[in-house]
């Protein structure tokens, strides 16, 4: 909840910081003022009225040579509450700005007296005098080198604003931005922990908190340049980082939407996206604002497929994200895009943290469900044990046995409370111990030896008493046995208990060898296996399987548990 406010106070902050931005009035009057260049070196091009009549818009290569440009100003008239003003050049290369033929500052250092250039940066902030300030046109001539990158032909901006605000204000904004990617870390880090703790891995979890850290990663280095010196001819690795870390998002962001609205199509649709990425990347290559914008469209598109496909499925919370999806499209297509991309993205991870909820209040519920399956489950375990007839039935013969023979009366009443107290020993368990297992089906053997005067006979091969199993699922298909079955010659049944184990599942063979009773019903469907069924889900989910037939020989059941 902390981290959904913290990122809706960060949206609606940027939006007043934008809209403050259009309020402010330009100083310069001319837009898109188109400077002018000059290959060489005269300082008396810096001044204000030289004639550049003949000089070229085109820079051209100009390989390891000091080269000039001019841009004439228009400044509207600026008020006392304005000054001192401040110029921005966002330039390559290094250069000395003169205004109006007046030095103001230098960024980096061209070459001079056999010494190599010192790369500038891309953005740079100098004081115009009071002086040299009036309405009117004006004169920016830098005498600059490009030897690092002479073959990028980039253009030069500028900006003045109040010479304050012109350098505090990226410092306002990179502050909101750490703000943001800073909730976005912590939620990164919350849901990685949440998948490394959670006995099931679940995969959305996971790419959610992939994505929410690739975020952090894409606003840290979309304002790096606030935070460390970059020269010039380092600036497109950082463009570069920014294009992957925006083609990771654009991958993930629609297969968490496949993986929460059980999208059928999903691998088509992601090898589509990742092809579709691939090739604007091909071909858009070194327009890195353009191919970001267009890989944000990609996965757009694959979100709003995926969602349209949740709304004909009736998927919960599929109108909600469509909603967020809309409005995020708006946002990136109407915005300056630095904002943009980041209020855009920001609304599709509240689209998610809204999925994940109700992703999380339907867990809760069936872990509610659970506990009652659990409850009822016991109820269950116990009522095997207690119904009436079989109560009933044991008593008479119980009695019979200790007025014929008080000794072997006593034996059958040991061997009924012993399977009794393991009985009510595992009957609030989840797992128990194979070995306790194995004992109750002995006891409830000794005690329907007595009962049903027939021999049983237990056999077991391989078992591993270290193995864990659900309670009373083998003692269950014993009873079936005795149940459902005649003695063979000798007045005996057998009863096989066969584990083993491979790369894909322990197994659990049960075998019956004695004549099968004709029954008038479907045996799979008894409450006994139905029993089974319920505490194998119980315990490992869908992990299981389990079958249970007719053999040559009687009856063989086979229980599979799984390995994750």
């Amino acid at each position: 909840m902390r981290i959904t406010l913290y990122i809706y106070i960060m949206q609606h902050l940027l939006f007043l910081l934008t809209f403050l931005g259009f309020l402010v009035p330009a100083v310069i009057s001319n837009e898109d003022p188109v400077p002018v260049y000059k290959t060489g070196d005269n300082k008396a091009w810096a001044a204000k009225d030289f004639n550049d009549k003949d000089w070229s818009e085109a820079r051209g290569n100009t390989s390891d040579k000091i080269f000039w440009s001019r841009t004439h100003l228009e400044l509207r008239k600026v008020e006392k509450e304005v000054l001192p003003l401040g110029l921005q050049i966002i330039s390559f290369g290094s250069f000395e700005v003169y205004w109006d033929g007046v030095l103001i500052g230098k960024n980096g250092q061209v070459p001079q007296n056999g010494q190599p250039e010192i790369p500038g940066t891309e953005s740079s902030y100098y004081r115009i005098p009071d002086h040299l300030i009036s309405p009117g046109p004006h004169t920016v001539a830098l005498r600059s080198s490009q030897s690092l990158l002479p073959h990028i032909q980039r253009g030069i901006g500028f900006s003045i604003e109040n010479y304050p605000t012109l350098l505090t204000h990226p410092l306002v904004t990179m502050s909101y931005m750490n703000l943001m990617a800073g909730a976005f870390l912590i939620a990164a880090i919350y849901y990685f922990f949440l998948y490394m703790n959670s006995k099931s891995k679940q995969w959305d979890i996971l790419i959610f908190g992939t994505i929410c850290l690739l975020f952090f990663t894409l606003l840290i280095m979309e304002y790096l340049k606030f935070h460390v010196v970059i020269p010039y001819s380092r600036f497109f690795i950082r463009l570069e980082i920014i294009g992957w870390l925006t083609f990771a998002n654009a991958l993930l962001v629609p297969w968490y939407f496949i993986i929460q609205f059980n999208f059928k199509k999903g691998g088509w649709l992601m090898a589509a996206l990742l092809l579709t990425l691939l090739l604007l990347y091909f071909f858009n290559y070194g327009h890195y604002d353009l191919t970001a914008r267009l890989y944000s469209l990609a996965m757009l598109i694959a979100a709003f497929i995926v969602v349209l496909n949740s709304i004909i499925q009736k998927e919960k919370g599929s109108f909600i994200v469509l909603a967020g999806l809309l409005l995020s499209a708006l946002v990136n297509r109407y915005m300056f895009y630095d904002f943009g991309l980041f209020i855009s993205f920001t609304l599709i991870v509240l689209c998610m943290l809204y999925l994940h909820s109700i992703r999380t209040s339907v867990i809760e519920a069936e872990h509610q469900n659970a506990l009652i399956l659990s409850s009822r489950l016991q109820l269950e375990l116990l009522k095997k044990n207690i119904q009436p007839h079989f109560l009933r039935n044991t008593l008479t013969s119980m009695m019979d046995w200790v007025e014929e023979s008080p000794k072997e009366g006593s034996r059958f009443i040991q061997a009924l409370a012993a399977e009794f107290d393991i009985m009510n020993e595992i009957s609030e368990q989840t797992l128990i111990p194979v070995s306790k297992e194995l004992e109750l089906c002995r006891q409830h053997l000794s005690v329907m030896g007595f009962r049903k005067e027939i021999n049983y006979i237990w056999e077991q091969t391989g078992i591993d008493e270290t193995q864990l199993i659900p309670p009373a699922i083998i003692h269950t298909l014993l009873e079936n046995g005795i149940t459902h079955s005649e003695p063979m010659s000798g007045n005996a049944v057998k009863f096989i208990l066969r584990y083993s184990v491979s790369k894909e599942a322990h197994q659990y063979v049960f075998e019956t060898k004695a004549k099968n009773r004709q029954i008038l019903t479907d045996r799979t469907g008894g409450n006994g296996f139905k029993y089974i069924r319920a505490r194998l889900t119980e315990s490992y989910q869908q992990d299981w399987k389990f079958s249970s037939g007719a053999t040559e020989y009687g009856w063989a059941s086979t229980i599979q548990i799984l390995r994750p």
